[in-house]
């Protein structure tokens, strides 16, 4: 039975990468977002390093946000389009499970990259080298939370005229701690303090967003699809 369902996981996985795969432009507009709106920041506030260096961390921070953002829409649309969802919802597999699968896909195409990236941004905006570490750790923990939490909003206008702009209003708020806790994280690192804290934080995130949102998005399909 396991066994079963892993493979399940694994062919829903492994056909969202593949579909992203031919179409490269939907992979790269977050990526190219993100890197546009942390570069142009120093040229419309200051080229000063200690002032960069204050605001780096919110900067990137709310960039990887908004990139985020771009490609929620898209979660369920192509499979809603064609589809597929509604063989999604007759698979034995439970839908919660395969909704986890095409999230972590979602992470993979539009977060993992944000976390390869930061790093690079982040020295332009003249964070310390120590700081470096636990900037991509915090993405690492807190980008996933926020493919979860999308999955929910994605699910619950899919269909809907302008979802786009209602997926942002409803997660919107629901962003608003894992944007704090990474920033502080990093901020704190750079002025040399203890970040565990934060970290610990947007791990605790992490756990209860990948054990409850698959079930919530998965419901709110169901919904949707009804």
């Amino acid at each position: 039975m396991a066994g079963a369902l892993l493979k399940s996981v694994g062919s829903v996985l492994a056909r969202d990468l593949l579909t992203a795969a031919r179409r490269p432009a939907d992979v790269a507009t977050p990526l190219m977002f993100f890197v546009i709106v942390v570069s142009l920041f120093p040229l419309a506030v200051s080229p000063e390093a200690a002032q960069l260096r204050v605001l780096g961390p919110g900067v990137l921070w709310v960039a990887a946000l908004l990139a985020t953002m771009l490609s929620l829409d898209r979660l369920f649309s192509h499979d809603y389009a064609d589809g597929c969802l509604e063989q999604l919802l007759l698979a034995p597999a439970p839908l919660a499970l395969l909704t986890f699968a095409k999230t972590g896909a979602h992470w993979l195409l539009s977060g993992l990259p944000l976390v390869i990236m930061a790093p690079v941004l982040a020295v332009q905006l003249h964070l310390p080298s120590e700081a470096l570490g636990t900037l991509m750790l915090a993405l690492l923990l807190g980008t996933p939370v926020l493919s979860f939490l999308g999955a929910i909003g994605a699910a619950l206008t899919l269909g809907l005229r302008g979802g786009g702009v209602l997926v942002s209003l409803l997660v919107l708020p629901l962003y608003t701690p894992i944007l704090i806790f990474g920033a502080e994280a990093v901020a704190a690192s750079a002025a040399g303090q203890d970040a565990r804290a934060y970290l610990y934080l947007l791990g605790a995130l992490l756990v209860m967003a990948a054990a409850f949102a698959p079930w919530a998005a998965a419901a709110a399909l169901r919904i949707s699809l009804d």
